[in-house]
């Protein structure tokens, strides 16, 4: 019940934005030129909260617009009512709605909209990843020179932009191509899904994490911070791919950060 229920909020809120896309809506900042939030954002992080109160009364709660609440519950929903806020904005139709369910620390299961597409990735743990209602796993390249990557940079990017870069750098020599889509839910679907074959970022929040984690994990792929460990969703170094092109992935970030591989 639970599963569906998540399903069923992650595409009124996926509505509710598309709907907000088409009708002015204003743009505040937060904090500093590049860390935007729009009523779209408040509208639609509301919408799920309330929801949860009144469906799950008593779940703990950990959202990007309103911070927090009992976040030692046994279950935690962890929110980011409109990923890609600044494409959002500006009219990029590349953002999404992501929400993710966690019991006693574990994400069980997740669901990110790309609302613009109208397609919900979703994943239950131990029961596969879907994009609707079709089964997606990762993609079964295993050579970088045949690879699609993909990155994002943090609204703080300015104060890291050298190891930022220089793991760029080290990307750009040797992969097909990378892109950069400024959603990072929609950068963990499109891995789970086989589009891109690998993802790294800095400085990511929670929520940003959350939902897309369970999805690659479970299309196949493999979720780790840069030193290789399993990724928590508080990790500020995250590291994605199919598997394959993890290890080569790896000694590339560790070469470029001058770490040890």
């Amino acid at each position: 019940m639970m599963f569906e229920k998540l399903l069923e909020i992650t595409a009124q809120a996926s509505s509710f934005v598309r709907e907000k896309a088409l009708t002015p809506f204003t743009v505040e900042f937060k904090t500093g030129e590049m860390n935007l939030v729009t009523d779209a954002d408040k509208g639609s992080e509301k919408l799920i909260i309330d929801f949860i109160h009144k469906n799950f009364p008593g779940h703990g709660i950990l959202a990007e617009e309103s911070g927090g609440e009992d976040q030692n519950a046994e279950y935690l929903w962890v929110i980011d009512p409109l990923d890609g806020t600044t494409n959002f904005a500006h009219g990029l139709p590349l953002y999404a709605v992501s929400i993710g369910v966690m019991k006693n620390g574990e994400t069980i299961m997740g669901a990110v909209a790309d609302v613009s597409r109208g397609i919900i990735y979703s994943a239950e743990k131990g029961g596969g990843a879907y994009a609707n209602n079709k089964r997606i796993t990762v993609s079964s390249r295993s050579r970088l020179e045949e690879s699609l990557l993909v990155t994002g940079f943090p609204y703080d990017v300015r104060e890291h932009a050298d190891p930022i870069l220089n793991v760029l750098g080290g990307f750009l020599k040797t992969a097909r191509g990378i892109r950069r889509l400024g959603s990072a839910a929609l950068d963990f679907c499109f891995i789970a899904q086989g589009v891109f074959d690998g993802y790294w970022e800095m400085h990511l929040q929670s929520w940003d994490i959350c939902a897309g984690q369970i999805i690659v994990e479970e299309a196949g792929g493999r979720v780790t911070d840069f030193a290789g460990n399993r990724l928590s969703i508080f990790s500020k170094e995250i590291l994605c791919s199919n598997g394959l092109i993890h290890p080569l992935m790896h000694k590339i970030i560790a070469e470029s950060l001058g770490r040890n591989s």
